[in-house]
């Protein structure tokens, strides 16, 4: 019996820190948001450093799990390549259960290579492979024993595991906590609302949450509002720099960010949504939860990587617990 298992994705990640000189940020509206990251065509670009690990929300968060004493499982898919056996490797050296993953013959294991600007600014060119063509028969749910089931985003043709995966826990009094991609959210309704109706946590960013709800964020207490009637239990939002909201129904607790020096932004969603996760199961304490969630998504942005800077158990980070503002729904 596991305590919690993950579903998402598994990547190899090169984090690339550009020189300052070798390349310009250019505003245009020819770009999505306002700017663009530019380069000399033609020409070698040197980079100030070079650091290569393993991400995927799949992985960060079974990291997370796992460094707070659970027994965790990682399911999902890649390569047969080098770059697979890494992510086996490091999810071993956590103590990450690997006997679900499985390999595919054809296609390479998911690649991100994250580019990082003197600002801090990151650009990130991604190849999905492998990963994203799981499929239900590879599924082994009659071998599944577990308390807890926490997907990460489910890109891709993973989003037809979606149901299937959230029914399965349903029947087998297995708690769930959903991270969903757009891909989830954007399903049709007749088709979500049943799979939301069933899930026990969900994570959202603003974005995600004002496409799901059809609300704008700005409005955060008729987001909760309509977030209740979809879920019959938890929901968090997570403003980035401006901290997290969260709301069981009934209240909401919000609580700041920390503020910090930043050296990498990746995995921080990953490491806060699983450190409250972690946090609510060993305290059932939604107020601990949150300070432990960012805690957690603190200590992961001091770091490059998405899995370098995760707390440890029994630690809590260098920085005071953030207070916590609670008001009715």
């Amino acid at each position: 019996m596991f305590d919690i298992i993950t579903f998402g994705s598994a990547t190899r990640d090169s984090f690339l820190s550009l020189s300052k000189k070798n390349y310009q940020v250019l505003k245009s509206n020819k770009f999505l948001p306002g700017k663009g990251l530019c380069f000399s065509l033609g020409s070698k670009i040197e980079i100030d450093n070079l650091d290569v690990s393993t991400g995927g929300g799949g992985t960060n968060t079974a990291a997370t799990f796992a460094n707070q004493g659970l027994k965790v499982a990682y399911i999902g898919k890649i390569g047969n390549d080098k770059r697979g056996e890494a992510v086996i490797e490091e999810l071993k050296n956590f103590g990450i259960y690997t006997g679900f993953i499985k390999k595919d013959k054809n296609r390479s294991t998911n690649y991100s290579v994250i580019l990082s600007s003197f600002s801090k600014e990151k650009t990130i060119l991604v190849y999905r492979g492998a990963c994203n063509f799981l499929t239900l028969k590879e599924l082994s749910f009659k071998d599944i024993k577990a308390k807890w089931f926490y997907l990460a985003p489910l890109r891709g043709s993973l989003v037809n595991l979606f149901g299937p995966i959230v029914e399965f826990a349903k029947k087998n009094n297995i708690k769930v906590m959903v991270n969903p991609a757009n891909s989830q959210i954007n399903l049709k309704k007749g088709i979500l609302r049943p799979i939301l109706n069933k899930i026990d946590i969900l994570s959202l960013n603003q974005e995600e949450a004002s496409l799901l709800t059809g609300v704008p964020f700005q409005k955060e207490k008729e987001l909760f509002k309509k977030l209740n009637q979809m879920i019959n239990g938890i929901a968090i939002i997570t403003k980035g720099k401006n901290g997290v909201a969260v709301s069981d129904g009934i209240y909401i607790w919000k609580a700041p960010s920390i503020p910090i020096s930043l050296m990498d932004a990746t995995g921080a969603g990953d490491a806060l949504a699983s450190g409250f996760l972690s946090g609510f199961i060993k305290t059932s304490d939604i107020v601990y939860a949150i300070q432990f969630g960012v805690a957690n998504a603190t200590s992961c942005i001091k770091e490059i990587g998405a899995k370098n800077g995760l707390l440890k158990k029994g630690k809590f980070g260098s920085f005071p617990k953030v207070k916590i503002v609670k008001s009715k729904l």
